[in-house]
């Protein structure tokens, strides 16, 4: 490996990890924002040490369907959609601590040649022209579809096994609540990274 693919290989990694590498704000920032970035981001990163456990029933939930399948030829009526479950519930309730340490995918290979300034702009930008209005519509849509789900007592129709399906939406309602709060605080990182030419944590 090169010095100069050593180096990119450095530069995309503190593109990821940027701006999260000190709960101390700077001393020029005002109180308010300070004190809200550090409680939004305390909470999405309880959030996330909270989530990652759903890991452990869905690696459970699958071994023992292995095991029932190939060793006593019983396979379960549940697994399948356990399985499903679990996966899009880490997914969605941990895409808010994902996007707090910076790990979503975006167009690095541009991104990463712009002064912190610009990437602050950049930012700031998409989030209030983009993100928000976005994820308001969708958090939006889904509450109708949480609502009518708990009415409808809606089931799971494509297996035998028929089941509850507003669980897994109310998942999906949570995890877009989450990405809500966790933007507020990126989008104030941004905004002082486009007005002080640094990241919040690079003193």
């Amino acid at each position: 490996m090169t010095d100069e693919t050593t180096k990119l290989d450095t530069s995309d990694e503190m593109i990821a990890e940027r701006r999260f590498g000190s709960a101390k704000m700077p001393d020029d920032m005002p109180k308010w924002m300070a004190l809200l970035i550090t409680k939004i981001d305390l909470f999405s990163k309880w959030t996330g040490n909270i989530v990652c456990w759903i890991t452990a029933p869905l690696i459970l939930a699958m071994v023992y369907e292995v095991l029932a399948r190939k060793i006593f030829t019983a396979p379960t009526m549940w697994a399948y959609d356990m399985s499903r479950f679990l996966y899009g519930a880490l997914f969605m309730l941990g895409a808010g601590y994902a996007l707090s340490k910076g790990v979503h995918i975006r167009a690095d290979f541009l991104y990463r040649n712009f002064k912190v300034k610009t990437q602050g702009v950049v930012d700031t930008t998409l989030y209030i022209l983009f993100y928000f209005p976005g994820l308001l519509f969708f958090f939006y849509m889904t509450t109708g579809f949480v609502q009518e789900s708990i009415m409808r007592n809606e089931r799971g129709m494509d297996t035998a096994w028929m089941p509850y399906m507003w669980p897994i939406k109310a998942c999906l309602w949570f995890g877009i609540l989450f990405l809500l709060i966790q933007g507020v605080s990126e989008v104030l990182k941004s905004y002082y990274a486009a007005t002080r030419g640094r990241w919040p944590d690079k003193k």
